[in-house]
């Protein structure tokens, strides 16, 4: 047996209970633990899931962690006795993180394998791309994407895990009141995840007596920022805010020092993943951004009612993989456990199990305690983050 294997087996007895989470938000153990009997066999027909990822394409740095979770979840808890007796089968196809790919998924995962919900997509536009054709085929997805316009408005039959743009923007504000800072200038990407954070932080800055005195864009294969930078810099703004996911903004921290710009970059929590410190290199130190907690799970106080949720999955995941958990693994691993919780208490009916989703409360995940209600189908608040900062190339929680 291979260390890595050793290690995960030893964390197996650990993790079975947030995998068999109920849902008041307290675990409950079905794993055999010492000295007691072995789960029974699985003897049910399977629950088949879904699940769509951006596994190659530039969105690829979310899709792989996502799907790596997938497939270490599915064994868990099928070496775990199951759900209910029956195994967990999770179809997992690749979106490419194209719209087109996505659809195609979609229709294949409905009508070729009959899901019970669907996981994921990996982005907000790919989301996007398939929600009205699983509102009208009344099949519950949990999103792994940020946009706000995923659960706004509130759609019967979408949910998200991901903390919401808006959340972050407000998380963002804090940060600059506290700094005093009143001039910030925008750079986002042209996704749709890049135009959500820019309308969320036109919104929500000015109210708060923050002026937003440049918006700029760019193309997520855009191989230099430096016009829009200099644009930028000829506004006289007190810090950069910078709206995308790898490899975007991290050229952006990189054009930022060569141009000799000595205000903060603050970006989005699309670059929380450790390619945004590879790709940036020294100039990802001073970076700021909102993000989960699992990236400085090291630094979370050690009563936080996520710390023990967050040691389980990043456990298992170096375990696993050989190397360290991921926030937009994170994602999936919530958006599963929720589907499990749901279908221990309600069995393989769509409909129940939507229901059951929406009514999931106290959910300690890796992203947050999710409270989902019909009016709120993202279940978190802006205390789902914290600010981090990069200092020597790591991580570093914002006191």
């Amino acid at each position: 047996m291979s260390g890595s294997r050793s290690m995960l087996v030893a964390v197996v007895i650990l993790l079975s209970a947030l995998v068999l989470m109920a849902g008041c938000g307290q675990p409950t153990a079905e794993q055999a633990a010492p000295g007691e009997e072995a789960p029974p066999p699985l003897t049910g027909e399977p629950y088949v899931i879904g699940a769509m990822f951006a596994i190659t394409g530039d969105a690829s740095s979310l899709g792989i962690p996502e799907r790596n979770t997938a497939q270490m979840l599915e064994r868990m808890i099928n070496e775990s006795g199951g759900i209910n007796g029956h195994p967990l089968q999770i179809v997992i196809e690749d979106t490419r993180g194209a719209q087109p790919d996505t659809q195609s998924a979609a229709q294949r995962l409905v009508e070729r394998d009959d899901v019970l919900a669907i996981v994921g997509p990996s982005r907000t536009g790919t989301t996007m791309a398939v929600i009205d054709y699983l509102e009208r085929v009344e099949v519950p997805m949990i999103s792994c994407a940020a946009g706000i316009d995923i659960v706004e408005p509130v759609r019967e039959w979408a949910f998200k895990t991901p903390q919401s743009d808006r959340m972050a923007v407000q998380k963002i504000i804090e940060y600059l009141q506290q700094r005093n800072i009143t001039r910030v200038a925008s750079l986002s990407d042209n996704t749709p995840f890049g135009k959500g954070g820019l309308r969320e932080i036109e919104s929500l800055m000015p109210a708060a007596g923050i002026q937003v005195v440049a918006t700029e864009e760019y193309g997520p294969t855009d191989t230099s920022m430096t016009t829009q930078l200099t644009k930028i810099g000829g506004t006289n703004p007190q810090a950069v805010i910078c709206w995308g996911t790898p490899p975007g903004p991290a050229l952006v921290a990189s054009n930022m020092q060569q141009l000799a710009m000595e205000i903060p970059l603050i970006c989005s929590h699309g670059v929380a993943n450790q390619r945004f410190l590879d790709l940036a290199g020294e100039a990802a130190n001073g970076v700021v951004l909102p993000a989960g907690r699992l990236i400085v799970l090291d630094q979370i106080p050690a009563d936080h009612p996520q710390r023990a949720v967050l040691q389980q999955y990043s456990a298992a995941y170096q375990a696993e993989f050989d190397q360290p958990a991921d926030t937009f693994g994170g994602h999936a691993w919530d958006a599963i456990q929720i589907i499990v919780q749901a279908l221990r208490q309600v069995g393989p009916d769509r409909a129940a199990l939507r229901d059951a989703i929406e009514q999931t409360n106290g959910f300690v995940g890796t992203g947050g305690v999710f409270n989902f209600s019909p009016e709120d189908h993202n279940g978190l608040t802006k205390d789902a983050f914290v600010m981090v900062e990069v200092v020597d190339g790591h991580w570093t929680l914002v006191e």
